[in-house]
């Protein structure tokens, strides 16, 4: 998968092609572009968000503006003859096609467009319901093609389990935030939208020069932010399939110079880094054969996860630390964690930071621990 309009790059037209038609105004962008293409829109002031993005010929939709775009690259300008008002809400959509209050109490409040696929959470309801609230996100989102349910992400090597309810069905799809652009497919790499905020604060402590290990890159969440900044990362993955986008990705992005990318587990990996990145949630655990990790027969000789950070980390070098904690006492444990590995390697420990990033489950909370090793 290329970038976003690799194949045929916007050019910026603010003159209108048919100025003398009479109609609101709509950009024209390629599909794989409309999402950039909206949050830019948005940015200039012009993105009019009561009326509903309508495909165009040749695999380009029509997002409605109110005036031509001055900073944002389209391929034109057009005149609509027949816009339709954006739907109200998904409730209203649903109410619409005739279900009950209900009904209507059990449909999601919340989901996430990634690229041009819909992601939401469908647990409640049954497969002819599931189908309905497919439909009306499409309707919501003109930009998006696809609705897929997520139903969580299985085993270590962080594999997503979704489904397709409505849609074209390609789950393969590009997504760009805050200039970084992430090729991926939804239903084999893990993508979680509400971590957006952190992928964002990675790009900005990063200092040009730093070096970086990211232990658990994925499809470059992190490593690519970082990368961007100016950092030298030694990003490494696990899943055969996730690493492959790692290295579209880095390419995409033009960072591929700044990354060395490798394909195995991080605890394999000599590294040398003033900034080490562990987003595994389990990253903070006792490795099996550790006396600390309530095997009676264990023998004190397994290697963890933050043996590994600890041994890469430079004097002064900090940690970022993931973790699903309970809500009620989120920091107890993962901070405890840290001062017993820094004491196993005869280093001090100090936190810098604490982070809620988001809720994971009912009473279960997603937090990062920055820490300064000396």
């Amino acid at each position: 998968m290329t970038g976003p309009g690799d194949d045929q790059p916007e050019t910026h037209l603010p003159e209108v092609a048919d100025a003398t038609a009479d109609g609101p105004l709509a950009a024209v962008v390629s599909q794989d572009r409309a999402e950039v293409a909206i949050a830019s829109l948005r940015a200039e002031g012009v993105y009019d968000d009561d009326r509903r993005v309508k495909p165009f010929p040749d695999g380009l939709v029509a997002l409605p503006v109110t005036a031509p775009p001055t900073e944002t690259d389209v391929r034109r300008v057009v005149r609509q003859t027949d816009p339709e008002p954006r739907a109200p809400d998904l409730a209203t959509l649903l109410r619409e096609r005739g279900w009950d209050d209900e009904a209507v109490e059990r449909a999601p409040s919340s989901w996430a467009v990634v690229g041009a696929v819909v992601l939401v959470s469908l647990t409640d309801l049954d497969e002819d319901e599931a189908e309905a609230v497919g439909e009306a996100l499409l309707e919501l989102h003109g930009e998006a093609d696809t609705v897929c349910a997520r139903e969580g992400v299985d085993g270590e090597l962080r594999e997503p389990d979704v489904r397709v309810v409505a849609g074209l069905g390609d789950t393969e799809t590009v997504h760009v935030e805050h200039g970084t652009r992430y090729a991926l497919d939804l239903s084999r790499v893990m993508f979680s939208p509400g971590n957006q905020a952190e992928r964002v604060h990675m790009g900005e402590v990063t200092d040009e020069g730093e070096r970086v290990l990211d232990m658990f890159a994925g499809i470059g969440y992190f490593a690519l932010p970082m990368a961007r900044a100016g950092a030298t990362v030694t990003a490494v993955e696990k899943n055969p399939d996730a690493f492959r986008y790692l290295g579209e990705n880095a390419v995409n992005n033009a960072v591929l110079d700044r990354m060395e990318l490798v394909l195995g587990d991080c605890r394999d990996v000599e590294a040398t880094a003033d900034r080490v990145v562990m987003g595994y949630y389990d990253a903070v655990e006792p490795a099996p054969g550790d006396a600390d990790s309530g095997d009676p027969d264990a023998d004190g000789g397994g290697r963890s996860y933050l043996d590994a950070a600890f041994d890469a980390a430079v004097s002064g070098g900090t940690l970022h630390v993931h973790a699903t904690e309970p809500a009620d006492d989120p920091w107890s444990h993962p901070v405890a964690r840290l001062e017993a590995v820094a004491d196993d390697h005869g280093r001090d420990v100090t936190v810098l930071d604490r982070r809620e990033v988001k809720s994971h489950s009912e009473g279960v909370v997603h937090v990062v621990v920055d820490a300064r090793v000396d």
